[in-house]
């Protein structure tokens, strides 16, 4: 948590300014936005600073944005499926059993390599701008592997500035008879003090929205929020689970349907898109618009895994939802800062308002339409993470 004056920001994203603005910064924490015209000593020390205290960091009038809050991320796995990559451009379809080949490396990886993994790809996030990072399990499937994977996350998160959320997947896929059984007695039990969230891949090939419906409440019985994988390879009714048990998010939602997205609107569960995902596999793109005339908040994620979306790069899915999902670039960044909070249910980060954590992404250009514009270019100039500049 560091003190920190942004000056000369040009655009601030989420914030009215008329004339260049100072964000001040003090204790991790934004406090106030002051005309560059208005900073003073005394102006300082009524903000708790005193003139020539805090580091400078120039914006030089470039547009500012909140650190990316990425809601979606299967950061912790070891092992490489570019050969599956390589098929599917082929032309054979995805399957989601694809998962067991990177079970079985992970079962073989000690925690100190899953550490090395978690952070080698959390500071690639921390590089594109991206300072929140969900981080899900579920390349073990079996108690011992879920949990070491869970405590590489805890270990990770010591080591790296980037802020690492952990999620409960053991219920990735339903393996074999008495799978779903053994989760909700013996691994839940043991992993859920390792997570803040427990998810569930409800979907053809994965498991039933019946098993599903099991797994989230018993996710909510030992404290973990639920969200769950919903509609993506079909409709199989994960969306409206999603909205009766009240998950905090539903994630891809390609084939969702009008009455899902109702029911998650009225429900206030958040529609985590995947758009990094849909453009891997070459597949439908999930109606983002569908959601909003609905009324639901949409987030962004990059959904970073080893089999179907290999990126960490929230600057990229930000230029496909603009151009494939029909999203405005204001639609885009809200969906990938703000949006990604609400599905953590996180009030403290995805903006730049007095009392936030000073997340900062300032960016090369004077507006965040570059982030679209320039697909795949390096958009970003600098990156704070609680008030500390690590880029």
């Amino acid at each position: 948590m560091a003190d920190l004056l942004l000056r000369r920001a040009g655009r601030v994203f989420g914030v009215e300014l008329d004339q260049p603005a100072c964000i001040v910064v003090r204790d991790g924490h934004v406090v106030a936005h002051v005309r560059e015209t208005d900073l003073t000593s005394a102006t300082l020390e009524d903000l708790g600073l005193s003139a020539g205290s805090a580091p400078e960091l120039d914006a030089a009038g470039r547009a500012v944005i909140p650190g990316f809050v990425d809601a979606h991320t299967h950061l912790v796995f070891a092992g490489d499926r570019a050969d599956e990559f390589a098929a599917r451009l082929a032309g054979e379809p995805y399957e989601a059993g694809g998962i067991l080949r990177t079970v079985a490396a992970t079962r073989s990886a000690t925690k100190d390599d899953l550490v090395d993994g978690i952070l080698r790809r959390a500071a690639q996030c921390l590089a594109g701008g991206t300072t929140t990072i969900e981080v899900k399990s579920g390349y073990g499937l079996e108690t011992e592997t879920e949990l070491r994977s869970l405590q590489a996350i805890a270990a990770a998160r010591l080591s790296t500035p980037a802020d690492l959320v952990p999620t409960f997947l053991g219920a990735h896929l339903d393996p074999e008879p008495g799978y779903i059984d053994m989760l909700v007695e013996e691994m839940l039990p043991a992993c859920a003090p390792l997570a803040e969230s427990c998810d569930a891949f409800c979907d053809v090939g994965a498991l039933s929205v019946e098993s599903s419906r099991r797994v989230l409440e018993a996710g909510l019985a030992h404290g973990l929020t639920p969200r769950i994988h919903a509609e993506e390879l079909a409709n199989t009714g994960g969306g409206l689970l999603a909205a009766e048990i009240g998950c905090a998010s539903a994630d891809h939602l390609i084939h969702a349907s009008p009455q899902d997205a109702e029911a998650l609107a009225s429900a206030g569960v958040v529609a985590v898109l995947l758009p990094a995902t849909s453009f891997c596999l070459r597949s439908t793109y999930a109606p983002a618009r569908l959601f909003l005339d609905a009324g639901c908040t949409i987030a962004l994620g990059t959904d970073c895994n080893p089999g179907t979306s290999y990126t960490t790069s929230m600057s990229f899915v930000i230029a496909v939802a603009c151009s494939e999902l029909g999203l405005s670039a204001d639609e885009a960044v809200r969906a990938a800062t703000r949006g990604g909070a609400a599905a953590l249910r996180r009030s403290d980060v995805g903006h730049l308002g007095p009392g936030a954590l000073a997340d900062i992404v300032v960016l090369g250009g004077d507006h965040w339409v570059d982030i679209a514009y320039h697909p795949g270019m390096d958009t970003i100039a600098n990156v704070v993470k609680s008030g500390a500049v690590v880029r």
